[in-house]
């Protein structure tokens, strides 16, 4: 058996593989409320099929359905690979803004359509059938590989990669994950997040009379004016990092992925408000003002750097009290753009595709993140994220089956098998 083989017989399953999909995406998910059980059944009825590979089902809690394939190869002498995709979406609302059902699985003009087909039942799906062809031929291979499908990445993971890395028995020397990056990137760290609300409290008073009192509305406005200093933070770069990242070739796959902008913010720290609400009525001035802030953490910079240059912000405002997300909160991750994975994934992409992607951190957050906080190399490659979280969200299905040959390249040639 060798690569080839491989890619011939997946070739061969194209129309099932395509059904999964299918399948998968009318099985609706949405986080929240995130219930996952019928969505985590569709995946099963795959692995309990023709290639029977066994699985552990269980639920973290009473609706948040997840399972976990795990192997070991013909030869056991050899490096773990972890491959990992969620079940759950983003709400789809009242869905009235979509031409089609938002769970329909339509298949139309190359392209299939639904809720999450992007983020990331397509990637989920891709993962699972790599993991089925690489489980069929394990006795071709060298090592052990572990396949974990969880539930609530659209919320912070606390019972999905969070809850199974608790556990030494899913971790290895190296997590592939098929979320939507774009067959042009291999993502290879992304940017943290610190939460942040601002309470400001001042004298209230009749709207005429500012003689009295500012109000804290205006004192907010001011004050985040004042927090933009973040922004110009500098942060410390893993050494070569720097000299990486002003490569044309890398800025371009940046701005190509993430939009014409993206280059330049990608290794900054960037400030959102995301909400603010203050005052009771128009001619009255209003006495107290929240407001919170996203501040995105690039590769290199700690939240304690970012909060100390707040603090002392803050300093000249003795209105305001911060406190701190931190359960919403996550320090930025990366690892090396050179790991071998960087060069497998490209290599395996280029022969399928005809060019090679690029390896670029990304703006987003995914569950890669608590794989490289345990220093496990962790590295993304899926499907364009063009349509991600839109109305009519719908995937390439080309893209997909790329995707998924790629995947199980990228899995049999890190197992050691025979190219």
């Amino acid at each position: 058996m060798n690569s080839e083989a491989l890619l011939k017989e997946i070739d061969a399953g194209r129309e099932l593989h395509i059904r999964l999909l299918q399948r998968f995406t009318r099985a609706p998910s949405p986080n929240p409320p995130g219930d996952t059980r019928r969505a985590a059944t569709a995946l099963i009825g795959h692995l309990n099929g023709r290639e029977y590979v066994p699985f552990e089902p269980f639920l973290t809690q009473p609706t948040m359905a997840t399972f976990v394939c795990d192997m070991v190869c013909g030869d056991s002498a050899g490096p773990r690979l972890i491959m990992n995709g969620h079940l759950d979406v983003f709400p789809v609302g009242d869905g009235e803004e979509w031409s089609r059902n938002p769970w329909s699985g339509d298949v139309e003009g190359g392209r299939l359509y639904g809720k999450g087909t992007v983020d990331m039942k397509a990637g989920t799906a891709a993962s699972i059938i790599a993991y089925s062809y690489i489980y069929k031929y394990r006795e071709h291979l060298k090592g052990s590989a572990c396949l974990c499908v969880v539930p609530d990445a659209k919320t912070g993971g606390k019972w999905g990669t969070q809850f199974l890395l608790d556990d030494t028995r899913y971790r290895g020397d190296c997590m592939i994950n098929a979320g939507p990056g774009g067959v042009n990137t291999i993502r290879f760290g992304e940017k943290g997040n610190l939460r942040l609300t601002f309470e400001i409290k001042t004298e209230g008073a009749h709207g005429a009379y500012l003689h009295r009192s500012i109000g804290a509305n205006r004192l907010a406005a001011k004050l985040i004016n004042d927090l933009l200093a973040v922004e110009k933070i500098v942060p410390k770069l893993p050494p070569g990092l720097e000299e990486y990242m002003t490569r044309p070739e890398v800025r371009e796959t940046v701005d190509e992925a993430m939009g014409v902008g993206a280059a330049d913010i990608v290794l900054k720290p960037t400030l959102n408000i995301g909400t603010i609400h203050g005052g009771l009525k128009v001619n009255m001035i209003p006495d107290s003002c929240i407001f919170e802030a996203d501040i995105r953490l690039p590769i290199g910079l700690k939240a304690s750097e970012v909060l100390e240059v707040i603090r002392g912000i803050l300093e000249a405002y003795p209105e305001a009290t911060l406190t701190v997300q931190e359960a919403a909160s996550n320090p930025s991750s990366s690892y090396s753009h050179e790991h071998p994975m960087v060069d497998i994934l490209a290599r395996n992409a280029g022969s399928i595709l005809g060019k090679k992607p690029v390896a670029i951190p990304s703006l987003g957050a995914t569950d890669c993140k608590f794989y490289r906080y345990q220093d496990i190399p962790a590295y993304v490659f899926g499907v364009s994220p063009k349509s991600m979280g839109t109305k009519d969200e719908s995937v390439s299905v080309d893209e997909f089956i790329a995707v998924l040959k790629i995947h199980a390249l990228a899995a049999w040639e890190y197992l050691g098998g025979e190219m």
